[in-house]
């Protein structure tokens, strides 16, 4: 029979606080997971039979108690993540919203997304953007489109 790899020993206090986040359920359902795969493999139970118990992988349970060895109960919390920092942000956003609220080109009533976004693109403020990115930071202004003052 092998011997875990990676053995849960908690202190007390861990145990404790622990406890008391399966007790209590404030904690999202993924922490409250992670510290009762915590305890249970404390407990000496095995890894594939927590997986069974908790509706989880084994890999999934594996991993918990691997992080918990180098980053303590900080495993209960997901790390941030880095994502795709925003194309439009400061003073390219001003010049957008001041395109937005400036007269439409000739022959147009109003100014859509994908003219928005292609003069962008023709002032060289950004190298390339989609319509998509264009509304959806739009829509996080207090800018109303469909207003006849089109003062920002």
């Amino acid at each position: 029979m092998r011997s875990p790899k990676y053995v849960v020993k908690l202190k007390p206090k861990q145990q404790s606080t622990l406890d008391r986040m399966v007790r209590q359920g404030k904690q999202s359902a993924r922490v409250i997971n992670r510290a009762r795969i915590l305890l249970m493999s404390h407990q000496g139970i095995r890894r594939n039979q927590i997986a069974k118990v908790l509706a989880l992988s084994a890999v999934a349970v594996t991993n918990i108690c691997r992080r918990f060895q180098t980053e303590g109960l900080a495993v209960m919390y997901d790390r941030p993540r880095p994502g795709r920092p925003p194309k439009i942000f400061g003073k390219v956003e001003a010049k957008m919203v001041a395109i937005a609220c400036s007269t439409p080109p000739e022959g147009k009533v109003r100014w859509t997304m994908r003219m928005l976004a292609d003069e962008m693109v023709a002032l060289e403020l950004v190298d390339s953007i989609t319509h998509k990115a264009v509304w959806e930071r739009l829509k996080k202004t207090t800018l109303s489109r469909g207003s006849r003052n089109r003062g920002a």
